[in-house]
């Protein structure tokens, strides 16, 4: 079964990005079944083990395999200073050079002003293509705005839900569309007798 892990970048414990990225984890799990999906919340990790790049601490090895075993990732991070998170940026750079080759990915951007719309193609996309990503898909830009939390569940103004589906859709397809990596050949066995055939060729070629 395919795995896809939300990857969240936001320091808030209630996080408009949070939400976004897990309406999109259930519009999959809902509209194209056959998914296992997991999220991770980079603030969830230790603080002291991220900024000192403890690969080898038990959390953070955890994440970094969470990442290399899955086969399609949502990151989803706010808009600070026109860029994404410094949060984000310390656990990306955990990542080895091709630490996303093979992996389609959705970016999603969150933020206050249309102002910062193309924070994902300048900011974010090189550096999800310079991790070796086989596909990143038209990520989407979400106003804080159209993201409405109170008493009950949290929700998407209805466009920003549609744009957003149609993001999440697009990622699905694009999973699809990926090749399935072949599987290793097995070496071919070695006959019994080939150890002692060379022994006596090398016996019989010696001075």
């Amino acid at each position: 079964m395919p795995k896809l892990l939300a990857l969240t970048g936001s320091p808030s414990a209630h996080s408009r990005t949070a939400v976004v990225a897990d309406h999109a984890l259930r519009h999959l799990s809902h509209a194209h079944a056959g998914y296992e999906t997991a999220t991770l919340a980079v603030r969830e990790l230790p603080a002291a083990d991220l900024l000192a790049a403890r690969r080898g601490e038990p959390e953070i090895r955890r994440a970094l395999e969470a990442v290399a075993e899955a086969d399609g990732l949502i990151i989803a991070t706010p808009v600070y200073k026109a860029s994404y998170t410094g949060l984000l940026k310390a656990f990306l750079d955990l990542l080895p050079q091709d630490g996303l080759a093979g992996k389609t990915v959705l970016p999603l951007a969150t933020g206050g002003s249309l102002a910062h719309v193309l924070t994902i193609d300048y900011a974010l996309r090189p550096v999800l293509a310079a991790l070796g990503a086989r596909h990143v898909t038209a990520g989407r830009f979400v106003l804080d705005s159209t993201v409405e939390r109170g008493s009950g569940p949290d929700r998407l103004r209805p466009e920003a839900e549609l744009d957003l589906l149609q993001a999440v859709d697009e990622f699905a397809d694009a999973l699809r569309a990926a090749p399935v990596p072949a599987a290793p050949v097995p070496a071919a066995p070695v006959p019994a007798a080939a150890p002692a055939l060379l022994r006596a060729t090398a016996t019989a070629a010696a001075p």
